[in-house]
């Protein structure tokens, strides 16, 4: 299959074995507004509630500044107050500005640790959350993987987990305060004077109005936002992966043009969404300036009549000022909010995806090391869309250490029997055994076990040579790895790298050849030593002579197994005990080389043709 293929809604005929962390492919997400922002933010609270002990901390701190915040302007009235037409009580005076000096001490100080609790929970938090949601991919069903954007994927792991942070280590304390802070406020308020309250609360209303109608607004922009930014992560993963096909096809200039267009997409939503969250900090401004004013002025006209101190004024307007910071407060981190639970929602959604199921696998006691290897397909029907089928009362008998070519033109089904096999897609009807027994009776995990792969695209880890050819086997002993390594062919080109099995290797093992990357693909599953051997087009990207050394590898590897070869190059299948024909989802011949080229059929013209071209 090609690497770098366009998105698609569906999966091809012959979707990728296994995801192989390339470019994206299929359908993109769904681009919906958030539909449950409260059940998002009680997941993401529950996620919190997981270091009780850090949140209930922060939770004392912040309840600790906002008691001390509110006893401030209380001490500043009694401050003020003794001050008089009489003359100034000296020794009250003094005593409330040494508690005065002592409370703005302490708050600073219990400042430091309200930003320390801060960071410890959301790091603690999104460390959870990302472990889960990790682990929720890895057990995603290989079609789910196959059908979805990759660089969306790990846009949701990377940026939408990274704002949920930031959200955390940013708002949580305040949101906290403020409730406690607008309580404490509205009471003290009303003890002072209950009709400046009611004026200093009718400035609330219009607080309300515009934030009501500012949310529904941003709130699309935000979610917008975080879509673009996974399409543009996917399409820089598409470019960095197929990067030597985009100069080879001179596309530079292509790659640069939708590069750019989807950057100013994400640039637009994004200015967007910021003025529209950086505006609701200065609306709300206005508000508050506008119950600043009116409070002075009936406050002014009260202290006139005899109703109130002038400290009481003072006190008056640093209350109604922290009763309405907080609402400031959360209109001005509304932006970081909405993005916060919007990532969430994206995260959430993956999670409560179906994981892989295994829920007929109930033959516990079935052995790996005594399968012998019989397979048998019976009348298999399967489609990757509905309505659309791929295999059609496919039928196939493989007998114990049969070395077996499926061969046929693309789009025919040769992949779709291996990704059947290995049960990473569920047949629609019919039935797989092996050694008699229906693999739908056999847990997932042993029957992996039992089958080996070596894909025609090598995946490869960065890491040592060694780890990755004991990637099935990490408990192998050195010595074990390099008898795999030279039943693969692989010692040899191994033993002159300079750290030799403790090489290094870069990415996908790029600073390795492609027949090198397949020897240590075949040495890991030599090593594996699997009952069942797939080999899935894995010499078609190599040349001739490379080609030779791997077939060698392959012939030591497939001894004494059941191999399935899905072969691109006929020449290579020349040998097989049996030659599978598939055509339009069905059996059309099977037989040795001699007996399909007598028969003068499908197999017949499929060899004439690709030999006739190597003629030519």
């Amino acid at each position: 299959m090609a690497k770098n293929q366009k998105r698609q809604s569906i999966p091809s005929n012959n979707p990728p074995l296994r995801p192989m962390g390339r470019g994206p492919r299929g359908a993109m997400l769904s681009r919906e507004k958030p539909k449950d922002i409260l059940g998002t933010l009680k997941r993401i609270l529950s996620y919190m509630g997981k270091n009780k002990y850090i949140f209930f901390m922060l939770l004392a701190v912040m309840l600790t500044i906002t008691i001390l915040n509110l006893a401030a302007p209380s001490l500043q009235q009694k401050a003020i107050d003794t001050i008089g037409f009489n003359g100034v009580d000296y020794k009250n005076l003094i005593k409330y500005l040494i508690i005065l000096g002592v409370v703005y001490i302490f708050s600073s100080g219990i400042t430091y640790f309200q930003g320390w609790f801060s960071a410890k929970l959301s790091q603690t938090t999104v460390k959870i959350m990302r472990n889960d949601l990790f682990r929720k991919i890895v057990t995603l069903p290989i079609k789910y993987i196959d059908t979805h954007n990759h660089g969306d994927l790990m846009s949701r792991m990377t940026n939408d987990v990274e704002n949920i942070s930031n959200c955390i280590s940013q708002s949580i304390g305040s949101l906290f305060s403020g409730v406690l802070t607008i309580i404490g406020s509205l009471a003290i308020m009303i003890y002072y004077s209950p009709i400046l309250t009611l004026i200093s609360i009718s400035t609330i209303i219009l607080t309300l109005l515009f934030t009501s109608v500012m949310t529904k607004f941003m709130r699309k922009y935000f979610t917008r936002q975080q879509i673009l930014l996974g399409d543009l992560n996917g399409h820089i993963e598409e470019m960095v992966v197929g990067y030597k096909t985009v100069v080879s096809y001179s596309k530079e200039k292509d790659a640069i043009e939708k590069f750019n267009e989807m950057s100013d997409n994400l640039k637009k939503t994004g200015v967007k969404a910021q003025i529209c969250g950086g505006s609701m900090g200065p609306l709300m401004n206005i508000v508050s300036n506008v119950g600043f004013v009116l409070i002075a002025g009936f406050g002014g006209y009260f202290a006139l009549k005899g109703l109130i101190s002038i400290g009481t004024i003072q006190a008056f307007i640093l209350y109604s000022k922290q009763f309405s910071r907080p609402i400031n407060e959360i209109a001005n981190q509304y932006a970081q909010i909405q993005t916060a639970v919007a990532g969430g929602e994206r995260i959430f959604a993956v999670m409560d995806e179906e994981s892989e199921r295994d829920d007929n696998s109930n033959d516990s006691e079935f052995v790996t090391d005594e399968v012998s290897g019989n397979i048998s397909f019976k009348n298999i029907n399967f489609s990757y869309v509905p309505d659309k089928p791929v295999l059609k009362g496919f039928n196939l008998d493989i007998k114990s250490g049969q070395k077996i070519a499926i061969v046929g033109a693309t789009g025919s089904g040769k992949t779709t029997v291996v990704n059947l096999l290995t049960r990473f897609y569920d047949i629609d009807s019919g039935e797989i055994e092996i050694d008699g027994v229906n693999i739908k009776d056999i847990p997932k995990g042993k029957l992996r076990e039992t089958i080996g792969i070596v894909l025609q695209d090598t995946v490869l880890f960065s890491d040592t040579i060694r780890t990755n050819i004991a990637y099935a086997k990490p408990q192998a002993e050195l010595s074990e790895i390099e008898s795999a390594a030279k039943t693969a062919n692989a010692d040899r080109f191994i033993s002159r790298l300079p750290e030799g099995y403790d090489t290094i290797l870069s990415e996908s093992g790029s600073n390795l050849s492609q027949g090198q990357r397949q020897l240590l693909a075949i040495a890991r599953a030599v090593l594996a030593d699997p009952k069942i051997l797939i080999l899935d087009e894995a010499t078609s990207s190599v040349d001739t002579r490379t080609e030779m050394n791997i077939q060698s590898a392959m012939v030591a590897l497939m001894k004494n197994r059941t191999s399935l070869i899905i072969a691109h190059r006929l020449s290579t299948i020349i040998d097989a005990d049996k030659i599978v024909v598939i055509d339009d989802g069905r059996v059309v011949e099977q037989g040795n080389h001699e007996e399909l080229l007598d028969k003068k059929g499908c197999y017949y013209n499929l060899y004439q043709n690709q030999f006739a071209g190597i003629a030519t």
